[in-house]
């Protein structure tokens, strides 16, 4: 008996020193705060994201990502095609989230052909497009903001970007970088 006693003071001694006991209980309330994607800055490749073959580059001094070293990329071939690129993320109940990131294109268009059409598709609400970006976007890195407001259930939020090229008439080329989801308290 004597020894039962002195190990469930020890593992109550344990539990009070290592923190283990302050752990957060299963089905507690998500915070609604922060970043909640993994690779925003595109630093690992495509993880977290599906993407087409030629998304994700490396920047260099001419084409600097706009931090770190890489960046997406979309059209600037002068070949038909399509470039996707999307991610999910899930939305916790009571949460707004805002999708925000980083674009510039640069172009030998001197009309809209090519373009770089940004959706945003949350449970429960028709998807929407927000942006879509064509020639005439600036060249040098501009930020752009979306946002889903709060719901009473947990949601999906599917962003995709969806490129567009049509051969010869020039060529544009949409870069994206920094794409940050981020959780708000209503």
């Amino acid at each position: 008996m004597k020894a039962s006693v002195i190990a469930a003071t020890a593992v109550a001694g344990l539990l009070i020193t290592t923190g283990a006991a302050a752990q957060a209980r299963p089905g507690a309330a998500a915070p609604c705060a922060g970043q909640i994607h993994p690779n925003p800055s595109f630093e690992r490749g495509t993880a977290g994201w599906e993407a087409g073959p030629r998304i994700v580059v490396l920047g260099d001094q001419a084409r600097p990502a706009h931090t770190g070293r890489a960046y997406s990329t979309f059209a600037g071939l002068d070949v038909t095609h399509s470039d996707l690129l999307r991610t999910t993320v899930t939305i916790p109940a009571g949460c707004t989230l805002t999708v925000g990131f980083w674009a510039r294109a640069t172009t030998t268009e001197t009309a809209r052909g090519d373009y770089l059409n940004v959706g945003l598709a949350v449970t429960g609400t028709p998807p929407k497009t927000y942006f879509s970006l064509a020639f005439d976007h600036p060249a040098q890195w501009t930020v752009h903001t979306a946002t889903a407001g709060a719901a009473a259930t947990d949601r999906t939020a599917t962003v995709s970007f969806l490129g567009s090229e049509s051969a010869g008439n020039g060529v544009t080329a949409f870069d994206v970088d920094d794409v940050t989801f981020t959780l708000t308290a209503s």
